[in-house]
């Protein structure tokens, strides 16, 4: 039996920018994290007492004989990918839904990866696993998602994902004193709105949209060189919060189905109840709302949110990885 657990993340800029209708003109960045909520993958040996070839468990069951009666898209592609193609269990787990905006699926694909390549007894590196879970939702299952999610769930920490026109993909630990990144994590909230979207909806139609909006999608990338300038000097982190709340103004113009009333509604409460910036997480239309707010405001902020449920998290600095192992 192998166990792998992969973290979620929560990205703080430049999203968007790493849909290839964008980089492919002049390259695409993100900064993003990974926090201590993850998706759990089991993969397990059948043995010939049972009937069926795979047994296959998600928010579904499946009992089949053969990969191409595997209906879960993403289980049948690494299933193929790394050719284990009978007599085995696979079942997930996570702490997180899935379309809320934490980068779910993409975790999950890279998880089942690092789970079936352990299961055959070989070792990959997170590269791989990144570009690999990259290549079954992108190229083969034709989603119309970027690169971020697959890249910092493999990988892990607080990170400067840069996406080039010729799809090489670079990753830069953020290097930030300890006090830097303590400040940080206690000024961060994070609240669930209770609406749950299809990412790949409201990319469809952002990406469509790319041309147009070619002069937005350049402010969003340059605001993670400003983001990380903060995390690496001497200047307040309030500075963090501003920057957020830009990025969140220029993400709101790209698409209109990115924000909602009621999402607007919340971000505005939280707004006038002392958060500096915030976003929300994902692509839009539902999921986790973050914000910036200093320590003398968050209890109004978390008044200004009591009927939201807020997520409770840290960083994680590590990136997928396998946490069991039995013959």
């Amino acid at each position: 039996m192998i166990i792998t657990r992969t973290p979620f993340r929560i990205s703080f800029c430049g999203g968007g920018t790493d849909l290839r209708s964008y980089y492919h003109f002049d390259g695409g960045a993100v900064v993003s994290s990974t926090i201590d909520k993850y998706i759990y993958i089991t993969v397990n040996r059948l043995t010939r007492y049972f009937e069926h070839s795979l047994s296959l468990k998600y928010s579904k069951t499946e009992l089949v004989n053969s990969v191409e009666e595997v209906r879960h898209p993403i289980i049948r592609e690494a299933l193929k990918l790394t050719g284990v193609t009978e007599r085995v269990e696979i079942a997930s787990m996570a702490d997180i839904p899935s379309g809320t905006g934490l980068g779910s699926s993409s975790a999950y694909a890279v998880s089942l990866l690092h789970a079936l390549y352990t299961f055959k007894g070989e070792s990959v590196s997170a590269r791989k696993l990144a570009e690999q879970a990259c290549d079954i939702e992108i190229e083969i299952l034709k989603d119309p998602i970027g690169k971020q999610d697959q890249f910092i769930a493999a990988y892990g920490g607080i990170c400067h994902i840069v996406f080039n026109p010729d799809e090489s993909v670079f990753i830069d630990p953020i290097v930030c004193s300890p006090a830097t990144k303590k400040t940080l994590q206690d000024n961060l909230l994070i609240f669930y709105t209770g609406m749950t979207r299809r990412a790949g909806d409201i990319l469809k139609v952002q990406k469509a949209q790319t041309s147009k909006k070619m002069e937005v999608l350049n402010g969003m990338k340059g605001l993670c060189f400003d983001l990380i300038q903060v995390l690496q000097s001497s200047r307040s982190l309030s500075n963090f919060g501003e920057i957020l709340h830009q990025g969140w103004l220029l993400k709101k113009s790209l698409v209109e189905e990115i924000s909602n009333n009621s999402i607007d509604e919340y971000y505005d409460r939280a707004r006038a109840a002392g958060a500096i910036g915030g976003k929300l997480l994902g692509a839009g239309g539902g999921g986790f709302l973050l914000f910036y707010v200093e320590p003398q405001n968050q209890s109004k902020v978390r008044n200004a949110l009591a009927d939201l449920t807020e997520l409770r998290f840290q960083f994680e600095p590590q990136g997928s990885k396998v946490i069991y192992i039995s013959d």
